[in-house]
C-alpha cells in the first residue's frame, strides 16, 4: 500500500467521509474540522491527522483512509463480465471490487462493504432504479454511494429515466475498460 497523503482536498475528505464537499467546507469553516484555506482561493486543505481525529471523535470508520482505495460493488449475473471487471479494476490498484449476482446478495454486501460506487445491471430481475436510489438515500451510511446503471438495452429514454431516478451515470453493454473507468472517475469527480 502506498503512503497516505498528508494534506487532503475537500473532495478527497468528502469521498472518505461519504459526504458532499460543501459539508466538509462547513466543517472547516465552523472549526469542527481543523484545516485551512489556500491564500487567494476558496479551496481548503485538511491535514490527515486532523481528519483522523475528527473521524474518531464522530465514530466514523477509518477504512477509506487505511486502504486509500475506492470501493466498488458490481451487481450482475454474468460471471465472465464480473470477473473481468473485478480483475481489471483490482489490478489498477486504486479500486477494491466486490461482486454480487442478485439483489438479495447485493443488499447484504452493501451494508457491510459500503461502496463508493454501485455498478448495477438494471436488467436483472428485481432491480428497479427508483427503489435502489431510494434505498441508498434512506440509509445515511450509504447516501453518498454513486450509482452507475449497466444495460444491454439502454435507450436514450431509459438513460434519462435512470438519471431522473437518482443514478449518476449509465453504461451500455458491451463497454470496454476505458469506458468503465471513465464512468467511475466521472461520478467520483462530482465531489470536486
Amino acid at each position: 500500500m502506498e503512503k497516505a497523503k498528508e494534506i487532503l482536498t475537500t473532495g478527497e475528505v468528502a469521498r472518505i467521509c461519504r459526504v458532499a464537499p460543501r459539508t466538509v467546507s462547513k466543517w472547516v469553516d465552523t472549526g469542527q474540522l481543523r484545516g485551512y484555506r489556500i491564500p487567494g482561493s476558496r479551496d481548503r486543505r485538511i491535514p490527515l491527522q486532523q481528519l483522523i481525529r475528527f473521524m474518531k471523535a464522530h465514530g466514523m470508520p477509518l477504512d477509506a483512509i487505511e486502504t486509500g482505495q475506492t470501493r466498488i460493488l458490481v451487481v450482475d449475473r454474468e460471471p465472465d463480465l464480473t470477473d473481468l471487471i473485478q480483475q481489471s479494476l483490482s489490478q489498477a490498484g486504486q479500486y477494491e471490487v466486490r461482486v454480487a449476482d442478485s439483489v438479495l446478495e447485493a443488499g447484504a454486501v452493501l451494508e457491510q462493504f459500503k461502496p463508493h460506487v454501485l455498478l448495477v445491471d438494471v436488467d436483472l430481475p428485481g432491480i428497479e432504479g427508483r427503489t435502489i436510489a431510494r434505498f441508498l438515500a434512506g440509509h445515511s451510511e450509504l447516501a453518498g454511494t454513486y450509482l452507475i446503471a449497466m444495460s444491454a438495452s439502454l435507450t436514450p429514454m431509459d438513460r434519462q429515466t435512470l438519471l431522473q431516478q437518482g443514478f449518476h451515470s449509465t453504461l451500455a453493454k458491451p463497454f470496454d475498460l476505458r469506458q468503465l473507468t471513465e464512468a467511475i472517475e466521472n461520478v467520483l469527480g462530482m465531489l470536486v
